[in-house]
């Protein structure tokens, strides 16, 4: 008998459409294929992860040090920077890389293997963490790989976040069709709600895909300039747990 996985809340706080939803973004729900990303949103995504990629790259170093030397005076917390795990963006699985906050002892081996996302739900736990994994965590500087999965084309600067495959099916399963049709974003326009009342409400999402398809090109990315700078508001909070 396998045993019952406990999810940490933060790990997955969506809530399925409601019929008010549904009957407001009906054309969405219509769709059955993942829609293109408009060129100037694909150029301007493009662009800003070059410079936040170079930009962020002393800091990679630093991290990079910081990992090497505490790994060295505490054995424990020795390991790689990076670690990934499958998610799903557009409806394609990719793989999630991030900055690794857990001892290794912590991390699922098998699990690991099969780039399930189980296989960190140690993360949640405050002994399981490195020194720099509270430091990098509380700052959101484990989001900085993601930078170059948008240069890589597999996310984009502005989308709903990407999933973890298991919680990208129940998020189908409970009638969310968002992150199958558009990339999955760095920053959502639901996600910069975070540390409110509204975070997790599939609203957000929904009105994100429906200025998507309804918005021109230049219009679209005030939409996403917009939720960058929310986005900029919660990191210069330092509120990551």
């Amino acid at each position: 008998m396998t045993a019952q996985i406990e999810e940490p809340i933060e790990a997955f706080p969506y809530t399925p459409p409601t019929e008010e939803i549904k009957a407001k973004y009906k054309h969405i729900f219509e769709l059955k294929v993942p829609i293109k990303v408009p060129f100037p949103k694909l150029l301007f995504d493009k662009t800003l992860a070059l410079f936040f990629f170079l930009a962020t790259s002393p800091i990679l170093i630093f991290l990079w040090i910081f990992n090497f030397f505490e790994g060295i005076l505490i054995p424990e917390n020795k390991g790689p920077l990076f670690f990934y795990y499958n998610g799903v963006s557009h409806g394609k699985v990719f793989k999630k890389w991030k900055i690794r906050l857990i001892k290794e002892k912590y991390i699922d081996k098998d699990l690991q293997a099969k780039g399930d996302w189980h296989a960190y739900k140690n993360e949640w736990m405050p002994e399981a963490r490195t020194y720099m994994g509270r430091f990098v965590k509380k700052t959101y500087l484990d989001e900085i790989p993601q930078f170059y999965l948008i240069l890589k084309g597999d996310m984009s600067f502005v989308g709903p976040r990407p999933l973890a495959v298991h919680h990208y099916e129940r998020d189908l399963a409970q009638g969310n069709v968002t992150r199958k049709l558009v990339r999955g974003g760095l920053l959502g326009y639901g996600h910069v709600r975070k540390g409110t009342s509204d975070f997790g409400k599939p609203d957000f999402e929904y009105e994100y895909v429906h200025r998507y398809l309804t918005l021109s090109p230049w219009k679209l990315l005030l939409t996403d300039l917009y939720v960058i700078w929310k986005g900029i508001v919660v990191v210069a909070k330092a509120g990551g747990h």
